[in-house]
């Protein structure tokens, strides 16, 4: 699905003060993979989201979106594709705060040319059980909700890739389990997840990592056995 061929990003090559935030960087991501990047602040994960995403350009180097180079695309082109393609789920959640749950989901779909969406926010909220909040605003929401409000906002418009900065890192350990169930639960459905996080055991609970260390990849390997965010959140409840 997603090809990196020789990415390399650098910034401040206009002041001299160049820093080389990823360095010829090789990688290749399945269709239906869920991956987590990790790697300690300023190793480079950051940069490597924003290339994954299209929300940056590399330096040098190609990226392929199934089969298509997409560095050469124009700035609105490259928009059209992430809209349809790509789900942002961030760290802070980036909601608006006097609309309801419902409303935010529905944002994307203004930018869309879908010609049906009725019903599309509510199956989205579904999707994370939180149909019961569709009117609530951000304010009336835990942090958790308010998190899976902006999952279901990323899967408003159907995309095949879900890529998630940090969603956890606001959250409690109750709230961060029913995320990553959520994440879990989309990808055994056949979404590709990208998550990218600075915490080991979140990275367990994907069926691959990636380690970035000095802006190139340090290691990679499939996790034969993921721990179950689901069965650890059944754990929880039992005890509380």
């Amino acid at each position: 699905m997603i090809q990196l061929k020789n990415i390399t990003k650098v910034y401040g090559k206009d002041s001299g003060q160049e820093v080389t935030a990823l360095k010829d960087v090789d990688l290749i991501i399945e269709k239906g993979d869920f991956v987590a990047i990790v790697g300690a602040s300023g190793s480079g994960k950051s940069t490597m989201m924003n290339i994954l995403g299209m929300l940056d350009r590399p330096t040098k180097g190609e990226y392929y979106l199934e089969n298509r180079e997409v560095n050469s695309y124009k700035d609105d082109e490259l928009a059209k594709v992430r809209n349809k393609t790509i789900g942002f789920v961030f760290q802070k959640f980036h909601l608006l705060p006097k609309t309801s749950a419902m409303e935010n989901v529905e944002l994307p779909l203004i930018y869309s040319d879908r010609k049906n969406i009725k019903g599309l926010a509510l199956e989205a909220l579904k999707k994370v059980k939180l149909e019961d909040r569709a009117s609530h605003t951000p304010n009336e929401l835990s942090g958790g909700q308010q998190q899976r409000v902006a999952i279901a906002r990323a899967l408003v418009n159907e995309p095949e890739i879900i890529l998630a900065d940090e969603p956890t890192g606001n959250l409690d350990s109750k709230s961060t389990l029913e995320v990553m169930s959520i994440f879990q639960e989309l990808n055994k459905s056949g979404k590709t997840i990208i998550l990218i996080t600075h915490e080991q055991d979140i990275a367990e609970q994907a069926g691959r990592v990636i380690k970035i260390q000095d802006g190139k990849i340090a290691e990679d390997y499939r996790n034969e056995n993921p721990r179950s965010a689901s069965e650890e959140l059944k754990l929880v409840d039992v005890n509380e």
